[in-house]
């Protein structure tokens, strides 16, 4: 039972990433059809992104009264009915109409999802659950891509995977009723007799303190909005920059996209047999080294090759990053907190989807899409920066419980 609930958890999270890659492939096609100025897919991504926000904010209050599978139903609903109302609209206003349900359709299953997982499981299935996200990230744009070769067909791609997303709302009405018989407080094996100590310590006993004033809590959603940032800015820019500064087909743009979100359903499928071996600490600074060192290669004067292998590099290293900074949380802050803290982290990591992918758009109107290299060397170098900082401050708690024993 439990093994095949967590296979309907996996299908959810291919929901949760299948739309979030098409807007950045079908841009420089939609751009045209609508006669739109470049930056309006920032526009369009922020509303979605606020959509995420506001439901990540409220999934605590959401999750507690309806139930994560009623939620997570919902929430496939509304998504697959936001992606038909794309495929069908006549003008920019309806886009964002329909960019609203699209946004909050994933905020609160997203939270409660992760937080479900994170307390539950051990931290392999973290990385395999986030490496489904990936499998609907990269299968989006390799059917948008299909479409838009040769005939621009953009349309028809929103239409084919507003399908395949109602198919998977069929699959979990069918399977709603499992919800109710899963366990809600089964305890996970990966939390030792030294982190529930420290969980214990972080909560304090009193259930008095707010998490926002636990310590480290907002060194880790600095860390969030970056990484959000970076992995959104390469969702939505990166075809643009191809195609406009590399001079790449629009279609094969797309497919290199597809490539980096390969790179991170393949990155955290590889990564969840190393958690049997490496901590969530030391996979999140070799991922962050990784996509610095592929963002620094997009960034030099090289032939378009080196920018598809930084792609990939991108993708590679950012796999582990978000599941494992997502597992850490109840042992970083007790699991009293973790599933407030837990939709604090999805709002403030929509907000780097929110702020930053506009922000490039306005620069890029002003001056060229070539600074794309740029905005991600240094958004992937302050993520880096603060994960570190937070690194040093939990080793420094961590020496003071050893003292005080």
């Amino acid at each position: 039972m439990a093994t095949f609930f967590l296979i309907i958890i996996y299908l959810a999270f291919i929901s949760l990433g299948l739309p979030d890659s098409l807007l950045g492939t079908a841009w420089p096609v939609m751009q045209s059809d609508f006669n739109a100025p470049l930056e309006t897919a920032g526009l369009l991504y922020m509303i979605i992104a606020a959509g995420t926000i506001v439901s990540s904010l409220a999934s605590g209050a959401v999750l507690q009264r309806f139930g994560t599978g009623k939620v997570t139903l919902v929430s496939c609903i509304m998504t697959a009915a936001a992606l038909l109302g794309f495929a069908m609209s006549p003008s920019l206003i309806w886009l964002m109409i329909c960019a609203i349900p699209l946004g909050l359709g994933g905020g609160s299953v997203d939270a409660g999802l992760n937080n479900y997982v994170a307390a539950h499981y051990k931290a392999h299935h973290m990385s395999w659950l986030h490496c489904f996200w990936g499998v609907g990230a990269t299968l989006g744009p390799m059917v948008m891509a299909q479409y838009i070769t040769g005939q621009s067909a953009w349309r028809d791609g929103y239409l084919t995977v507003a399908g395949i997303q109602f198919g998977l709302v069929i699959i979990l009405f069918i399977t709603l009723p499992l919800w109710k018989k899963a366990p809600t407080k089964k305890q996970d094996e990966t939390y030792g007799e030294q982190e529930a100590a420290r969980s214990e310590e972080q909560e304090g006993g009193t259930g008095k303190i707010k998490p926002l004033q636990i310590k480290g809590v907002k060194l880790a959603l600095v860390s969030f909005l970056f990484y959000c940032g970076v992995e959104a800015t390469m969702g939505l820019w990166g075809s643009s920059f191809l195609v406009n500064v590399k001079d790449l087909p629009a279609a094969v743009a797309a497919q290199w996209v597809s490539l980096f979100y390969a790179g991170i359903t393949i990155g955290r499928f590889i990564s969840g047999f190393i958690t049997f071996k490496m901590s969530n600490r030391t996979l999140i600074r070799a991922g962050q080294i990784i996509s610095l060192i592929g963002a620094a290669l997009m960034l030099l004067p090289l032939p378009p090759a080196f920018s598809l292998a930084g792609f990939i590099l991108v993708g590679f290293g950012l796999a582990p990053i978000y599941p494992c900074m997502l597992h850490e949380t109840p042992v970083r802050f007790g699991k009293k907190h973790s599933q407030t803290i837990m939709g604090y982290q999805m709002a403030v990591a929509y907000s780097g989807s929110t702020l930053m992918p506009p922000l490039l758009g306005f620069l890029a109107a002003y001056t060229t899409i070539g600074i794309f290299p740029i905005v991600l060397v240094i958004s992937a170098a302050a993520m880096l920066l603060f994960s570190e900082k937070l690194n040093v401050f939990l080793r420094r708690e961590a020496l003071k419980e050893k003292r005080s024993y």
